[in-house]
């Protein structure tokens, strides 16, 4: 043991967050069904979870880079394609993607089965970004490609146009 980690007081009340499988912030976007397992605020927002079912033919996002956080996606079931890039990665279950600030990456089902991932981003600060384009649909706005680009600028993160 270090001596930082001897003489460091011990917590006397920590925060444990548990999250139960019908738990959860449930965020609806289109065919994409995410539960928000963890937004931040039990990790001091260094880190957010999320469970993420996407339906079969499901495309996902404009191709797009975080300038300011990591993301990993863990396939629990199905199968996700990956662009990273110019690459295609067919990520099975059992397979971790991580995709680290500056990255070129977008995803989706292309199968006829749904697929299931755990999403990781640190710091936290991508899951305002999901809760803000449902909003944009609970407003009975349209879900348009500008509507993306803004809510993603919030969260210094930018589509890749370099790569359209």
């Amino acid at each position: 043991m270090t001596e930082e980690a001897k003489t460091s007081e011990p917590q006397t009340d920590p925060a444990v967050s548990v999250v139960g499988p019908g738990g959860g912030e449930t965020i609806v976007l289109g065919t994409t069904h995410m539960r928000v397992l963890e937004d931040g605020s039990h990790t001091g927002h260094r880190l957010a979870i999320a469970e993420s079912v996407l339906a079969p033919r499901t495309q996902g996002p404009p191709q797009h880079r975080h300038g300011q956080h990591d993301e990993g996606f863990y396939i629990l079931s199905g199968t996700v394609r990956f662009t990273v890039g110019d690459e295609d990665y067919d990520a099975t279950t059992g397979t971790l993607v991580m995709v680290p600030p500056g990255t070129p990456h977008t995803f989706a089902n292309l199968t006829d089965q749904p697929a299931v991932m755990l999403s990781t981003f640190t710091p936290d600060l991508y899951v305002q970004y999901f809760r803000d384009l449902q909003e944009v649909l609970a407003d009975g706005r349209p879900l348009t490609p500008q509507a993306n680009i803004d809510a993603m600028s919030r969260y210094a993160t930018e589509p890749a146009t370099d790569l359209a």
